[in-house]
């Protein structure tokens, strides 16, 4: 029986190191391919940046100030009342 338990140990040794050096080897893939695309897009953006320099601006418009409208000169006190005793409101 231990001679079988040591073969069972031995096979799931082997297994869980095949598995390891599988997990590794799509580690390693993955950031290589990361890197990679990396890579590319900081050329792409230096490029962009680049031409952007070289580019000239064009003028930037200027925005008309809005024109604020003057809010009309609030009513007396008295005239209200006054108004709210025409209309039949009794205080």
């Amino acid at each position: 029986m231990t001679e079988e338990a040591n073969k069972l140990r031995a096979e799931i040794r082997a297994r869980q190191a095949e598995d390891g050096k599988k997990a590794m080897a799509e580690y390693e893939a993955n950031a290589a391919a990361t890197r990679a695309k990396t890579e590319k897009l900081r050329a792409l953006r230096l490029a962009r940046d680049a031409a952007e320099a070289a580019a000239p601006k064009p003028a930037a418009k200027t925005k008309a100030k809005a024109v604020k409208k003057k809010k009309a000169p609030a009513g007396k006190l008295s005239d209200w009342l006054d108004g709210q005793a025409d209309s039949g409101r009794s205080t």
